[in-house]
């Protein structure tokens, strides 16, 4: 699906909100360095530097972190005086170590222009606040457990961090000394899932700084994301199983593949547990896993996130529905941690305890509804006991209000995500007055690597509109077809 709305924005912009000038920056020096892919499969050569900054503004001279700022030069000698910004999701990813993973998506814009990548605070190098945890916490723990583990990582992050300090509000802080300290007049921001909120109140704080904006996998401004995430993600595997019941080669390997999710999900009711018996992924050492409904719900999210991996769905619940649980368990192995080698949990409980959990007795919350999805209430409930005891930040009045933005705006979505589902993206395009939406048919959270996205992405910046933007190639991208066995899609 295509969707296009453009508005051209008449007469001069009159209320876009209060903007907050951030206290001025020293010079940013920045020297060779190397950006590593998560997983150490490539390097990338840049220039860093760090920016030191007040963890709390209102003690300037108090306790000092430093900001991890990375940037990866144009190609061009005549390179554009606009630089790209890349803000990572989570929250709790870090920019540096994102854009390792996917830096041949913005190949295009790097022709012309630099990237720059700041590790947002409390993530990668700028004081993450990270915590050992057992793999999947909200997802098995009882509450009690997840309180005391909330509280172990707590002592381990107080003698160098005062958590209620690492929010949004203050992120944008410094996201605009970064941009002063390193001389830009303006700048483009890419930004994806959590970032994109970020990105949102940047653009409510300083207007006139950006020239761009791209939103991929868009978190709208005006609700928290919890209450209702339940229920977008059910829908999302509904529509990827849908897609491959209405595939003839999946069709006819699996049959109706919602009948094996049924299947697999009434064997695990009432607390059952299935012991599976496989060779660890990582290390190949014997592994005995306990396979529970939380286990399937934890591999059934994270695969759902990504075109590729969501390929592999229909035989994993088949094989599961035939008894043999052994490649699930496989991939909840590989994938949860994956994850959690890539998101910083304290500071991911720090924007979400002072955001999103406060707001949560504000929205009715079907408790039976959720209840008859895969995640069921665990997560939400888990959220909340975390936060009963993680300290809470302030957060900028307006964070919520709705965003007014003159800024060129292209906001990127995919029809089976299970995290920001499209309504999230034409919630927030009501605030731009100029924006592209672009829906893509089967994809799922983050549409960054998606055929022919780098293309339009780069066009969009390179022209600083959406007005005669070609992105006609969208309707031709299909995700990756389905797995009728472990060697993969059909010939």
């Amino acid at each position: 699906m295509l969707t296009e709305v453009r508005a051209v924005a008449l007469g001069v912009l009159l209320a876009v909100g209060t903007v907050d000038a951030a206290p001025a920056a020293p010079p940013l020096t920045l020297t060779p360095c190397e950006l590593e892919h998560p997983l150490r499969l490539s390097a990338l050569a840049a220039e860093c530097g760090v920016l030191e900054v007040a963890e709390n503004p209102d003690q300037p001279h108090g306790r000092q972190i430093g900001l991890h700022v990375a940037r990866v030069g144009a190609i061009s000698r005549r390179k554009q005086p606009d630089p790209l910004f890349v803000l990572a999701g989570g929250p709790g990813a870090a920019a540096g170590a994102f854009y390792a993973s996917v830096s041949p998506a913005f190949a295009r814009i790097q022709r012309d222009r630099d990237i720059v990548l700041i590790d947002q605070r409390g993530t990668g190098g700028s004081n993450p606040l990270e915590c050992a945890e057992p793999e999947d916490l909200l997802g098995h723990a009882s509450e009690a457990e997840i309180i005391a583990a909330t509280r172990a990582c707590l002592a381990t992050l107080s003698p160098r961090a005062d958590v209620a300090y690492y929010t949004t509000s203050l992120a944008v802080q410094d996201l605009e000394r970064v941009r002063a300290a390193l001389g830009l007049e303006r700048i483009n921001l890419y930004a994806s899932s959590y970032g994109t909120r970020v990105a949102q109140h940047y653009l409510r704080r300083f207007p006139g700084r950006v020239r761009t904006v791209i939103l991929d996998g868009v978190v709208p401004i005006g609700e928290p994301v919890g209450p209702a995430s339940p229920i977008d993600a059910e829908a999302a595997l509904e529509r990827i199983l849908r897609r491959c019941a209405l595939d003839a080669a999946c069709h006819a390997r699996f049959g109706d593949p919602a009948a094996d999710y049924r299947a697999v999900r009434g064997e695990l009711a009432d607390g059952r547990a299935v012991a599976v018996s496989i060779a660890d992924p990582a290390s190949g050492e014997p592994r005995r896993v306990s396979f529970t409904a939380e286990t399937l719900a934890g591999v059934l999210r994270l695969l759902s996130y990504v075109p590729e991996y969501a390929a592999l769905l229909p035989l994993l619940l088949h094989a599961g529905a035939q008894q043999d649980y052994a490649p699930l368990a496989s991939q909840y192995l590989m994938v949860e941690r994956s994850y959690a080698q890539t998101v910083a949990t304290g500071m991911h409980n720090s924007v979400v305890c002072a955001e999103d959990v406060p707001l949560f007795g504000r929205y009715p919350i079907d408790r039976a509804r959720l209840a008859a999805t895969y995640l069921g209430t665990r997560q939400l409930d888990g959220l909340e006991a975390v936060c009963r005891v993680w300290p809470r930040g302030k957060v900028d009045e307006d964070l919520r209000a709705p965003l007014r933005s003159e800024v060129p705006a292209l906001l990127l979505s995919g029809s089976d995500d299970p995290a920001t589902p499209p309504a999230y993206a034409s919630e927030a395009a009501r605030g731009f007055t100029r924006r592209l939406e672009l829906v893509l048919e089967g994809f799922g959270h983050g549409q960054l690597t998606a055929p022919c996205v780098d293309r339009i992405m780069a066009q969009f910046v390179a022209r600083g509109s959406v007005d005669a933007l070609d992105a006609s190639c969208v309707r031709a991208a299909r995700p990756l077809a389905f797995f009728t066995s472990l060697n993969g899609p059909p010939p």
